[in-house]
């Protein structure tokens, strides 16, 4: 039985096609890695959004509008693409539901740009805070960022004893028939 997610923000028929087709893996990467926010992110509740490890941890709400300030200034400032003014990107009141939402608008609206694109644009050197890299390298340097804030909350929710969604396949708490977590040596030689 093949695996099916709990969470889909962005369908695969809603990314568009790159136009070079050799990019079309990092549209349908970002789609598929703001799904997995989302799947994250819908996992906690409201009342969670103050919680926090540790004094020195970020809070579950500092981290959603971290992270949707930190994707707005990536793409914005970095990649060139049209963003909302910044002080217009987290919503008010913040909510989980919310947040989860405007992940996926603006995201969306990031794919038609990021498929426009020809290869030049994508190999062309950028400013990147204090140095120059080329835009794909940004790009997969904001995906990278993402992950980790996923992760993060990831721990989380482990944390506060609730279930991890699956995400690149199965946790501890979801898993199907046919999985395989490749833990031995024998799934690992597999060919």
């Amino acid at each position: 039985m093949p695996m099916t997610y709990s969470f889909s923000g962005i369908s695969d028929a809603q990314v568009p096609r790159a136009a070079v087709p050799l990019l079309q893996h990092a549209l349908d990467t970002y789609a598929s890695e703001t799904n997995k926010v989302g799947a994250v992110w819908s996992s906690f509740g409201d009342d969670d959004l103050d919680f926090r490890p540790h004094p020195k941890s970020s809070a579950v709400g500092e981290i959603l509008r971290h992270q949707l300030l930190s994707e707005r200034r990536f793409f914005g400032e970095f990649l060139g693409s049209e963003e909302p003014a910044p002080d217009r990107v987290v919503p008010a009141p913040l909510s989980v539901k919310a947040c989860v939402d405007r992940q996926r608008e603006l995201a969306s609206a990031r794919l038609g740009y990021l498929a426009s694109r020809d290869g030049g644009w994508w190999t062309t050197p950028a400013p990147f805070f204090d140095v120059t890299r080329e835009r794909i390298w940004i790009f997969w340097r904001r995906v990278l960022h993402t992950a980790h804030h996923r992760t993060q909350l990831a721990v989380y929710l482990r944390l506060l004893d609730r279930p991890v969604p699956a995400i690149y396949g199965p946790t501890a708490d979801v898993s199907w028939i046919g999985a395989d977590p490749t833990t031995t040596a024998d799934a690992a030689g597999r060919r």
